[in-house]
């Protein structure tokens, strides 16, 4: 069963079928605008990351390496982070497994993001590899857990992510995305006007890019209530599918066991 926070934001969303930059009509364009967003802002990215978050998201990250810390412990365990950027959720759970050494692969389409991650990775055994995240070049049945932390939102095709997970994933292997929310309440209040207009601005200023950070909010709010991504989730072949919040619902992990 889902754990659902009550103060979450209630209203209902058109489906979807993914990300939508501005200015873009199909999931080519869309692909193409997310890549040339990151790349752009990858020099800064870390940076504004932490800063942006108040560092709470070292936090989530180390809080889904701990939930994965079965799969973790298993020095045969193949794990794949989608949608990897640079690196941090790989590094989490490199961190969590110990001295186990399960084979980590950090997949992402831009270019200049893995090279962040690379040169963050130096003398660790982790393993990077360009790659769109709705055509991997991997077999399938191959993962036993397969992660994404704030990238599977930023998919043109939600559905075809999922299946391109549940493809990938040996069975009884498990997902986990962690990916923004949208509260409600109070603090839901608080939070959407730092996200829409705090947030945009400061971004700005600091990658010296106009438009990624203003894409942010309108990605959070085009993506599927928790509730919808759980039956998409279902729908691609996965069982025992949750979603907890994180710190009010401003952020959550979705889970699920194929």
């Amino acid at each position: 069963m889902a754990a659902y926070n009550l103060n979450l934001s209630s209203h209902s969303k058109p489906d979807v079928i993914g990300a939508s930059p501005e200015g873009t009509r199909d999931t080519q364009a869309a692909a193409s605008a997310v890549r040339e967003m990151f790349t752009a802002i990858a020099p800064r990215y870390d940076l504004l990351n932490h800063l942006l978050s108040f560092n709470v998201d070292r936090l989530w990250w180390r809080r889904v390496a701990r939930i994965f810390t079965h799969i973790l412990a298993r020095p045969d365990a193949r794990i794949l982070d989608l949608c990897c950027g640079t690196g941090d959720m790989a590094f989490a759970l490199d961190r969590q497994a110990g001295k186990a050494h399960p084979r980590i692969l950090g997949v992402d389409f831009s270019h200049a993001m893995l090279q962040r991650a690379s040169a963050k990775s130096r003398g660790k055994s982790l393993r990077w590899i360009e790659a769109d995240a709705l055509r991997l070049p991997f077999a399938g049945a191959q993962f036993d857990l397969v992660s994404s932390a704030f990238g599977f939102r930023n998919l043109a095709d939600y559905d075809a992510g999922l299946r391109e997970i549940a493809r990938l994933l040996r069975p009884g292997g498990e997902c986990g995305i962690l990916d923004f929310g949208e509260p409600g309440g109070f603090v839901g209040k608080l939070y959407r006007v730092y996200f829409k207009h705090v947030l945009p601005t400061v971004g700005t200023v600091i990658s010296g890019v106009k438009g990624p950070y203003a894409y942010l909010p309108a990605s959070v709010e085009r993506f599927p209530q928790p509730d919808e991504m759980l039956k998409r989730m279902r729908r691609a072949g996965f069982q025992h599918v949750s979603w907890t919040p994180y710190t009010f619902g401003i952020a959550g992990l979705y889970r699920g066991r194929k």
